[in-house]
């Protein structure tokens, strides 16, 4: 769009076609009906957004087209004043974000669609204080045609401005209100048609078992699901869910319906054309054409390219020995996190570890004939036909290779490195293999993980434990999707300092809920270690948090009552989240977490996004996994 008529009212021309031009001011000062509203917003998301100024000097308020000015700066500086963007009408512009404001109140209104909620708010970043809330809130009142809309806080700063105003008779609605209160969320866009499989309530998650054409309506939370062509939920939490970042890599449509039982039900082993949008499913019978098309889109599969694998080092090598390269001896998980700590990045820290190569696992599975009965599995026709076959012949290849006695003086010899080089304390033993954590398939969840694991036979059925989940069901299912073969995959293992984690959590370098921000990473934070952040079980603290600006946006706060905790016998337990716990990502913590993460980014040269595990102990964080995103 361009403007005309600058200097004789700013006057816009809104070309659609030559016959339907249209003129429309650039901004107005009163917006008093939902067609006007409608001509200044743009819809983002799920959100209806537009946006205003005020000047102090004037009390004259500004509707600003968000279709022209991308930004309050734009107007501000171009229009209102006049000036050029240099370097120090910038610094003058950004003192109106500044408790004391020199001229300009810069706020939103907002229209949540998906719960038909309407709020005013203002950047992340912004320090207002409570008088120029309620001087806004007066203004809006006088001008706009929504009336008594809450004020929204969008940072923990801001949150403490709401307690104040709230006092004073001002209605208030949060981040976190607005997100538990929506029946509906889009986590995947997209369309597909397959059969609808219901999931019955109650369902253990050990039972399940899906066909890979299968769009399934999940009726409770599950730490993980097999590919399949589409997921629709009536419980959900976090696009870092497991299931969710699952649906992710496989680019299939995914969705939270809290009503989708009531409303799709009926539709049960029929094939069905699924749609996903930003507001709203789409889900019916599919037509002819439908399946042909889409179809043939679901049969192209992904494939990747495994790192080869070395298979005769013996060595257990610290992570201060390990480089990237060593991915063909320690696996993927191992290899990452040694190029960080050999990178010897200022304030990261990464817990001392070691791995324990691919030689182990697979003499483990020569010496009791594993290896030949794992290729007689894959060998048979029903393992890729036969659903139910697979899932058996899986559990009762785990089960051998649990049972199978390890070699006494490898045991011996890694207990023992345990004890000098990890001072004996209780440690995380973990999956390394050579498919996960690689660019294009980063395996998320599909391995098993052993926290706290104390005394060397406790440690020796950890280790086997975690090469027996090279076999589970779920990486099985996932390595297929993506033309990965069998018989190239290794089981390496990572030992590594257990952190009795305060809180816990998954950190993306990118807004997963805002494709338009370039700067902002996604957070993910739960009370305690983070194996229930990925499960999708409860809501965590989610956030947005931009580095280049420290900006902390809410979304949503933790409502899981439980935590969980080290055991001093091994192992883990739950305890209760102490009644004061309080906020777990304070802006402080975000900005100490994302300045390790910028310095790990830098590690890596694959150009992706990257997913970032990482513990906080008091106040100090640790970064337990860096991978790439795998996803839009």
């Amino acid at each position: 769009m361009k403007l005309y008529g600058l200097v004789l009212g700013l006057v816009m021309l809104v070309a659609i076609a030559p016959a339907e031009a249209r003129e429309q001011r650039a901004w107005t000062k009163q917006i008093s009906a939902e067609a006007t509203w409608l001509q200044y917003s743009k819809t983002i998301a799920s959100d209806r957004l537009g946006k205003f100024i005020i000047d102090l000097k004037t009390n004259d308020i500004y509707f600003i087209d968000v279709n022209t000015f991308n930004i309050h700066a734009d107007f501000v500086l171009g229009i209102l004043l006049k000036k050029a963007w240099t370097t120090e009408n910038v610094r003058e512009y950004n003192k109106n974000y500044e408790r004391v404001k020199p001229q300009f109140i810069l706020g939103y209104m907002t229209h949540h669609l998906k719960i038909d909620k309407w709020s005013f708010a203002f950047w992340e970043g912004d320090k207002i204080g409570p008088d120029d809330v309620l001087r806004a809130r007066k203004r809006l009142e006088e001008t706009f045609f929504i009336k008594n809309m809450p004020f929204r806080p969008d940072s923990p700063m801001q949150l403490k401005v709401a307690a104040d105003i709230k006092k004073r008779g001002v209605p208030t609605i949060t981040n976190d209100d607005v997100y538990k209160a929506a029946s509906y969320q889009a986590f995947n866009k997209g369309r597909t048609v397959g059969k609808l499989k219901v999931v019955p309530l109650g369902t253990p998650y050990e039972s399940l078992t899906f066909d890979r054409q299968d769009i399934v309506l999940l009726q409770e939370s599950y730490p993980d699901i097999t590919p399949v062509a589409g997921i629709l939920a009536t419980t959900f939490s976090t696009p870092l869910s497991h299931v969710n970042l699952r649906a992710n890599a496989w680019g299939i449509p995914n969705a939270g319906d809290k009503k989708a039982r009531a409303k799709f039900g009926k539709l049960e082993g029929k094939t069905v054309y699924y749609e996903v949008t930003e507001t709203a499913v789409v889900l019916r019978e599919a037509t002819a054409a439908e399946i042909k098309e889409l179809e043939t889109k679901l049969a192209a599969r992904k494939y990747v390219e495994l790192p080869p694998a070395k298979l005769d080092d013996q060595r257990f090598a610290m992570l201060t020995r390990m480089r990237a390269s060593d991915v063909s001896i320690y696996g993927t998980k191992s290899a990452n996190l040694g190029e960080i700590v050999t990178a010897n990045l200022e304030g990261v820290r990464v817990p001392a570890g070691f791995g324990v190569p691919f030689y182990y696992y697979v003499q483990h599975m020569k010496r009791h004939g594993l290896d030949t009965r794992m290729l007689a599995m894959i060998g048979d026709a029903r393992f890729k036909t036969d659903a139910a076959w697979r899932k058996a012949s899986l559990e009762e290849l785990r089960k051998a290779i649990v049972a199978a006695p390890i070699d006494a003086a490898t045991l011996d010899a890694i207990y023992k490195r345990v004890r000098l080089r990890l001072a004996g304390r209780g440690v995380f033993v973990r999956s390394s293999t050579n498919a996960e954590d690689l660019p294009g398939f980063n395996g998320a969840g599909l391995y098993d993980t052993f926290p706290n694991v104390r005394g060397k036979q406790a440690i020796g059925e950890a280790i086997k434990g975690v090469w027996a989940s090279v076999w589970n069901l779920r990486a099985v299912d996932e390595r297929a999707a993506f033309g990965i073969d069998h018989r190239q995959v290794y089981g390496a293992v990572l030992l590594q300092i257990g952190v009795d984690a305060t809180a816990a959590g998954v950190l993306v370098t990118k807004n997963l809920w805002d494709p338009t921000d370039a700067n902002s990473y996604t957070i993910n934070a739960k009370w305690g270690l983070g194996m229930r952040v990925v499960e999708g079980q409860k809501v965590p603290e989610q956030i947005i948090f931009d580095p280049t600006n420290d900006g902390t946006k809410i979304l949503s706060r933790a409502d899981d009552p439980v935590m969980l905790r080290f055991d001093d016998k091994g192992g883990i337990v739950e305890i209760a989240v102490p009644g004061a716990a309080g906020v777990i990502l304070s802006e402080e913590r975000a900005k100490a977490l994302a300045k390790q993460v910028k310095s790990v980014i830098a590690v890596f040269t694959h150009g992706k996004a990257l997913d970032i595990e990482w513990v906080l102990e008091g106040e100090a964080f640790w970064i337990v996994q860096a991978r790439p995103f795998v996803g839009g």
